[in-house]
């Protein structure tokens, strides 16, 4: 390697690694309210068992990075020698020239690791590195004295040669948007609930918990209008939940222009321009970018690629292919119609959601109009309820549909084998149940599992209602979603409560 190219490479690594000459973290870059899986995942990999790297996975803003380094914060504070923990930024110009073989090969001679005292390193956006899947294969395969933890935004993993790599090599954490529990803690600045004592075994049980659960001061609906407003995203949410430096108290129009703000130039801009073409190759991203509008304008609703393909005048192919590659992204996610059989599900129709409303907002550049459209409040409150129910899916390994046959169709099926759960979201107590029944009429199994959900309806469990559907409040149902999702991550982990 040429010296002045060497150079280089060491002035950014050093740059990189400031607890080598500070002995900790810098708190800008790992502040001390923690997300659960940071406060978690330094132990998965102290313990290591069994054996596994940890790839972090999440859209762009959600705190995938400061995961990484609140962790290693953590593992300096359990003593880990400040030489044993590597930072490297692979979609940083100079390392991107490198080899990742090398620069771990770099990192393992010199910080002398053994198997007893392995390296930690941490690769944020580890699909930035040529041939990432392989080389992580060789370092587990070849036994190198590695622990990796790593970050993307871009799911290349999810590629079938990528899947066959990693199969026994690594684990997908996945971070999502904060969950409404979440958000209320860090406005709290401390445990609302005790999360434990709110999650169950099935989420049927964790919806029984939180209805017994007052809310007396309208906490819940409160955290719920702001994390519409913001989106479920860390340096966002803080700006809701605090004041600035100078006392000024962000209004719900400052929140709702920052937020679009920030999420176009980032999480879509970024993703589309950047993320995108990287990852799969993408030549044309205004395509994709066209692309993004035109579902943005139809929110949980049906997906039509032959529509679309006809309104940008593209092959139905390069729009199914593009679509796929928004989700890889984190950007939309599709969901299957729930049919009962696997083949089935393959050739119906799909529903489509954004990762967090607040993202599909930014995209469409809405401005405030949205705070005083009771028809926008309510797609983004069932967005809401859909990405809340997609990462306890994530995390528990169930899987999420929604229904339709003809006119009748249900928004959400969350199907545990231990106990399916289909649920309406509404904004009114008045709307109508009859795509649940109908529901029940074509799949019996779900009589007594049915629930309308809408801001202040009554708690009336599915299983004592004679037409065998339930109502339950909005808020409850979020509070009880995220609690059981924080629950399923642990166990994912291995870790306590």
């Amino acid at each position: 390697m040429p010296e002045s190219r060497s150079k280089d490479l060491q002035l950014v690594l050093q740059e990189q690694n400031l607890w080598r000459s500070q002995g900790r973290v810098p708190g800008a870059l790992a502040p001390p309210v923690e997300r659960p899986l940071a406060r978690h995942l330094w132990q998965r990999l102290l313990a290591d068992e069994p054996h596994r790297y940890q790839l972090i996975l999440g859209p762009r803003r959600v705190g995938k990075t400061t995961v990484l380094y609140q962790t290693v914060a953590r593992l300096l504070a359990a003593g880990v020698d400040s030489s044993r923990i590597w930072w490297m930024r692979l979609d940083h110009p100079v390392l991107l020239r490198e080899e990742l073989g090398d620069l771990v090969r770099l990192a393992v001679d010199s910080s002398g690791a053994s198997t007893a005292r392995p390296v930690y390193l941490m690769l944020d956006e580890l699909v930035y590195a040529q041939d990432w899947d392989g080389w992580l294969k060789t370092f587990y395969d070849e036994q190198w004295p590695v622990q990796i933890a790593a970050t993307s935004s871009a799911t290349a993993a999810l590629r079938r040669r990528r899947l066959e790599s990693g199969i026994g090599r690594w684990e997908e954490q996945h971070l999502t948007p904060y969950s409404l529990p979440e958000f209320l803690d860090l406005m709290a600045g401390s445990p609302v609930l005790e999360w434990e004592n709110v999650a169950g075994e099935t989420l049927g049980e964790a919806m029984q918990a939180v209805s017994s659960i007052p809310d007396n001061a309208g906490v819940f609906p409160e955290g719920r209008r702001r994390l519409l407003m913001t989106g479920g995203f860390p340096e966002l949410l803080r700006s809701a939940a605090n004041r600035t430096d100078d006392g000024y108290q962000y209004s719900d129009v400052d929140l709702v222009l920052l937020s679009q703000q920030v999420l176009r130039s980032d999480a879509v801009e970024r993703t589309l321009y950047k993320d995108i073409p990287q990852s799969f190759g993408v030549d044309n991203p205004m395509m994709l970018e066209r692309l993004l509008y035109v579902v943005a304008d139809q929110p949980a609703g049906q997906l039509s690629p032959q529509n679309i393909a006809s309104d940008l005048d593209m092959a139905i192919p390069t729009v199914e292919r593009y679509l796929k590659y928004l989700e890889h992204a984190f950007l939309i996610f599709m969901l299957p119609n729930y049919s009962g059989t696997e083949a089935a599900v393959q050739r119906r129709g799909r529903k489509l959601y954004f990762v967090d409303g607040a993202v599909r907002n930014a995209a469409l550049q809405r401005g405030v109009a949205l705070l005083e459209d009771p028809n926008e409040m309510g797609r983004l409150s069932e967005n809401l309820v859909a990405t809340s129910l997609r990462s306890l899916a994530a995390h528990s390994g169930v899987r999420l549909y929604h229904w339709r046959e003809g006119k009748k169709e249900v928004d959400l099926i969350y199907d545990d084998p231990r106990g399916s759960l289909a649920f309406e979201i509404a904004s009114s107590p008045r709307h109508s149940r009859a795509g649940l029944q109908a529901l029940i009429n074509r799949h019996h199994r779900f009589r007594g599992r049915c629930y309308l959900v809408a801001p202040d309806l009554p708690v009336i469990p599915a299983d004592s209602d004679e037409q065998g559907i339930g109502s339950f409040p909005l808020d409850s149902l979020l509070v009880a979603i995220g609690a059981q999702s924080h629950q399923a991550m642990l166990r994912r982990l291995g870790a306590k409560s």
